[in-house]
């Protein structure tokens, strides 16, 4: 796997296979022609849920975001997000204005309003930080297809009651394709949904 486009372009992700299901290519390249023609990477704070590899949130840092905050609970996944982002700080396409961090928590813990709280590193590498106070421009969750669709819509709920979820922010999910529909909460509605192969992609947004 590899950065598609932006001023990371080509760089490789090390991918643990045994505990993510990374978000393929096509789907990813949909994505982010979508997000691209919204404008909405310029400078954007993005949260990526279930990081695994870190593919979905280092691509929107390539394409012109400049804070990611990757949450995976996976510890070796973890690690080697770390890893990752060691390498594209290394990078000379990075510049002093960027930001980028993993933390190594469940993202349901993480979104809860009441969890305000770092989660420890365990010392794999991880770095461990507080949720922000202010809102993501956009949020990518991808669960493991088992994650329930209850499941789902109280880490939505969570995410809009927390402030992370924002009135700008764009919410990209990504489920099995026969899985149930989540139902957004209120005030929040799905603006598109997309099919690719087995996987949907849904954009939620106020």
């Amino acid at each position: 796997m590899r950065v598609i486009s932006g001023r990371f372009k080509g760089m490789a992700l090390t991918t643990p296979k045994s505990v993510t299901r990374p978000t393929t290519d096509r789907t990813k390249e949909a994505i982010f022609s979508r997000l691209d023609s919204w404008g909405v990477l310029d400078d954007a704070r993005v949260l990526d849920l279930f990081a695994g590899t870190g593919a979905l949130g280092i691509e929107a840092l390539s394409r012109g975001a400049r804070e990611l905050v990757a949450v995976e609970a996976n510890g070796p996944a973890a690690a080697l997000i770390a890893k990752t982002l060691g390498a594209l700080k290394r990078n000379r396409a990075w510049t002093a204005d960027l930001q980028a961090r993993v933390v190594k928590a469940k993202a349901e813990k993480f979104a809860e309003p009441a969890h305000r709280d770092a989660a420890g590193d365990g010392g794999d590498g991880a770095v461990a930080i507080s949720p922000a106070a202010a809102a993501y421009d956009v949020i990518f969750i991808d669960p493991p297809y088992a994650f329930e669709t209850e499941a789902c819509e109280k880490l939505l709920a969570d995410l809009a009651a927390s402030g992370m979820a924002g009135e700008g922010t764009v919410i990209v999910l990504e489920r099995s394709a026969r899985s149930d529909d989540p139902v957004p909460p209120e005030g929040w509605g799905v603006t598109d949904r997309r099919d690719y192969g087995e996987t949907a992609v849904f954009y939620i947004e106020r």
